[in-house]
């Protein structure tokens, strides 16, 4: 489905919730909106009350943790697992009680419990309250601001959850562009005013991009998409149109408009959305529930190469089962060497291996972003990833 950026869209508000220490056991959805996969509530329903195996606990995972400011529920997770996206193994379900993803807080003492071989995260009493007669999970249904810890460190993503835009088709190249600024001035940045061009609905916030760029498939070569590159934001000042000179000859005016923030500084020829609704999505950090692969399309920017806390695009989406949330395994591709043993020196190559980690956190129907959660070498277009 194209990304629409040429037509306001309707606010709809979603809760920053942190949901990934507990998952869904049955039920539906608090009002929320958080979904609740079928993958989450199968694990659940295998591992309720259950926990995971000692082997799969982290070699220091600690007893308890007080939840602090600053927490995500990744990093909460990395303390205890080898794995951290295996969360609700870990946070092992009452179906009859817990039915839907939790909030957790500052001031929270989250206890790991060993028993028979086996281990669970239970939720016991905040710092400074009274003991409780019994440890077991707690769900607060409020919206985002309350306190809650986030899933992963969203201050990563938060700029690209709005500015990465992908279209089906080069839609962008008919949507209003700066034409001119003042005294002949070709670059324009924060304050500046800019002469814009095209069909201009009288909304007052608008996003600027550069002109929308293909995106190839590494192995194939096809186009998934077209990537906006976002510039930065501006400000409707006042309508153009046509008007008549003090030479008495009438010529087109264009629409008047304030830069208000620029991530790049603005250009001749860039073009103008409007501000849509603003997506707070909830994150739940999960591995596919099938097998994927692919491949790095570009990095975000203008590098040549990324590392930790990067954005990456991504040559698989919606249509191939990617999913917001995902979490993907990184390979380095293994290098061509000369096999010296045999007398023919014939070449090799020796094996990828495994050397970081991918978050998806926005998808499109062919192409997806993913955050680099770790990474042990440069990230470079063409490089592959699969399923943790």
């Amino acid at each position: 489905m194209t990304q629409h950026l040429l037509a306001p869209a309707r606010l709809r508000r979603r809760s920053l919730l942190a949901a990934g220490l507990g998952l869904a056991g049955g039920g539906s959805a608090l009002a929320t909106g958080l979904p609740v996969l079928p993958q989450w509530r199968s694990t659940a329903e295998q591992v309720a009350q259950a926990g995971v195996p000692l082997a799969e606990l982290a070699p220091n995972a600690p007893d308890s943790h007080v939840v602090q400011r600053g927490d995500t529920l990744w990093g909460i997770a990395r303390l205890f697992l080898t794995n951290p996206w295996r969360w609700p193994e870990l946070w092992g379900m009452n179906l009859e009680q817990i039915r839907n993803p939790h909030l957790i807080y500052p001031g929270q003492r989250l206890v790991l419990l060993r028993a028979d071989g086996r281990a669970r995260l239970v939720l016991a009493q905040a710092v400074g309250e009274p003991p409780v007669e019994r440890l077991s999970p707690r769900i607060r249904a409020e919206p985002a601001g309350d306190g809650a810890i986030a899933a992963i460190p969203l201050h990563l993503i938060a700029p690209f959850l709005n500015e990465a835009v992908v279209f089906d088709t080069d839609e962008l190249a008919a949507a209003p562009r700066v034409v001119a600024a003042p005294e002949g001035r070709v670059m324009m940045s924060r304050g500046d005013t800019a002469y814009v061009l095209g069909d201009i609905a009288e909304l007052r916030d608008w996003r600027i991009f550069r002109e929308a760029r293909p995106l190839l498939d590494p192995v194939t070569r096809q186009v998934l998409g077209f990537e906006a590159r976002f510039v930065g934001t501006a400000e409707y000042l006042r309508p153009g149109g046509m008007q008549t000179g003090n030479d008495g000859r009438a010529a087109l005016v264009p629409a008047t408009f304030r830069v208000t923030g620029v991530r790049q500084e603005v250009g001749i020829g860039d073009r103008l959305a409007p501000v849509g609704e603003r997506e707070f999505p909830s994150f739940a950090p999960h591995a596919p529930a099938s097998p994927v692969e692919g491949r790095i399309v570009s990095i975000y920017g203008d590098s040549l190469t990324a590392g930790q806390h990067q954005i990456v695009a991504l040559n698989r989406g919606r249509s191939d089962g990617l999913a917001r949330g995902h979490v993907l395994a990184l390979w380095r591709d293994g290098t061509r060497v000369t096999d010296r043993t045999d007398p023919r020196r014939p070449q090799i190559k020796l094996p990828d291996e495994r050397h970081g980690l991918l978050f998806v956190f926005r998808v499109f129907e062919r192409v997806s972003y993913a955050l680099i959660l770790s990474v042990l070498d440069p990230v470079r277009p063409g490089d592959r990833f699969t399923q943790p």
